[in-house]
């Protein structure tokens, strides 16, 4: 060993390697990074998609036997009349989810123009006198016979993801969105095409929601600013005459954090909501303990479902709802950020438009931060209109996930299939090669013209 001038061991000083090894021993470091290898995984994706949804639908189901009860048996119907709706509703739905994670790419372009065509039919049906029936003042749903009744407007949601991606996706491989033209016609005129229709009946939340997903299309295709703003303020110019011209519309903007019912109890809904959540606490009252439900709160089963769980289960059952929303819209972007085909990126950003901008509307109105746009919270509020459509969705982001070749590689490698060796499907997932994060946006390959930006 060597020794110094006065004969003793030199002292050892800590360096570099020492302060590494230190933080690779921070149980919290290796936690952060544990969790951050496991969130790169291919199928991350996939499983909070399929797990996400599947923890919102059945804790939505919980919910509206929970809520609907009392309101059932005010009607005279049995207490569990709206829960067994509902649960025949997701189980069709969870067909439709399976069904639609199992298509290829292909099947999925080829029924956008059915899908497109039938909304728009049931959309035009809803407006001839003893077809069309009148709930709250909305005149959009379709009578199946006995208590079961259909919105066609939900399904223009689901026709203009498909649609609208389809139409993009053979655009940009013609190279025609470099002129804003054919970025626009005809996504924008049907899109307009469908909005009149739903507003035919009164229902402004769902044109909302419509135009959202309209907005998102053009967002992921690349529109420039100024096309952008410019749809952007004529539909803000439309909405402002909607809602000035209609007294029931204008009632709803003013109760926006209203804290008081106010004259008439114009306010009642949206304070009991705020009152629902107040008094549920941390925790909660309990399941199915709550006050509100007993005829104080309208709608506690359908759009106030969240200020019920926010009573009964409290800031944590809340908070758990909006971790698996936020856990389902990132893995949304996430599929739509790492394809390559065109198609899946926007089919996958218009259903994560969709699903989270509603969700917004819906809890901003329980909230108080939002006027009422009587729109249900996706897979957890009562309706099976509004949950076939968002199953078969949620079924599309599935099937974009498993396509992923990182993702199809380690499926094949958990589930290798009769006959086939582990060392070929290795194979093939090092031949997939490493995943980069694209933007969502279309990368422009050509110059715009002298109008685009």
């Amino acid at each position: 060993m060597p020794t110094s001038r006065t004969g003793r061991p030199p002292v050892r000083r800590a360096g570099r390697p020492a302060a590494a090894g230190a933080l690779r021993d921070n149980p919290v470091r290796r936690l952060y990074l544990r969790a951050r290898r496991a969130w790169d995984r291919p199928l991350t994706a996939y499983y909070l998609i399929l797990g996400g949804s599947l923890l919102i639908t059945v804790l939505g189901l919980v919910m509206v036997y929970s809520a609907s009860q009392i309101t059932a048996l005010q009607l005279s119907l049995p207490g569990s009349f709206f829960f067994r709706k509902q649960f025949l509703a997701a189980l069709i739905g969870g067909v439709l989810l399976f069904a639609a994670s199992r298509m290829p790419v292909k099947l999925h372009r080829a029924l956008a123009y059915p899908i497109l065509a039938g909304a728009v039919f049931m959309m035009v049906l809803v407006q001839v006198p003893g077809i069309g029936l009148s709930v709250n003042g909305n005149q959009n749903w379709i009578s199946l016979g006995g208590s079961f009744q259909i919105q066609p407007s939900e399904f223009g949601k689901l026709a203009l993801v498909l649609w609208g991606a389809d139409l993009l996706a053979r655009k940009q491989d013609k190279r025609l969105l470099t002129q804003w033209k054919h970025m626009l016609v005809p996504l924008v005129p049907a899109a307009f095409m469908l909005l009149g229709l739903i507003m035919l009946g009164g229902d402004m939340g769902t044109a909302i929601i419509l135009t959202a997903i309209l907005f998102g299309l053009l967002w992921l295709a690349g529109a420039p600013t100024r096309l952008f703003v410019g749809v952007l303020s004529v539909a803000v110019a439309i909405g402002f005459v909607l809602i000035k011209t209609s007294p029931n519309r204008m009632s709803r903007l003013a109760c926006i954090g209203a804290t008081e019912p106010g004259p008439h109890d114009t306010c009642w809904q949206a304070v009991h909501g705020i009152y629902a959540l107040a008094s549920g606490g941390l925790f909660g009252s309990g399941l199915g303990a709550s006050v509100e439900k007993w005829g104080q709160l309208p709608e506690a089963h359908t759009d106030f479902i969240f200020a019920i769980t926010g009573e009964e289960l409290g800031l944590a059952g809340t908070l758990s709802v909006l971790a698996l929303f936020a856990a389902l819209g990132y893995a949304g972007i996430r599929v739509a950020g790492r394809t390559e085909d065109p198609f899946v990126r926007y089919a996958a950003g218009g259903v994560t438009t969709w699903i989270t901008a509603q969700a917004v509307i819906n809890i901003g109105a329980v909230l108080g931060l939002l006027p009422i746009a009587g729109v249900p919270l996706p897979l957890f509020s009562y309706g099976g209109s509004a949950l076939l459509p968002t199953m078969f969705a949620i079924g599309l982001l599935i099937a974009f996930a498993r396509d992923d070749p990182a993702a199809r590689a380690a499926l094949a490698m958990r589930q290798p299939r009769f006959g086939r060796k582990r060392g070929a499907v290795r194979e093939s997932a090092r031949a997939a090669g490493p995943r980069r994060w694209n933007t969502m946006r279309r990368s422009a390959s050509a110059a715009r013209s002298s109008g685009e930006r």
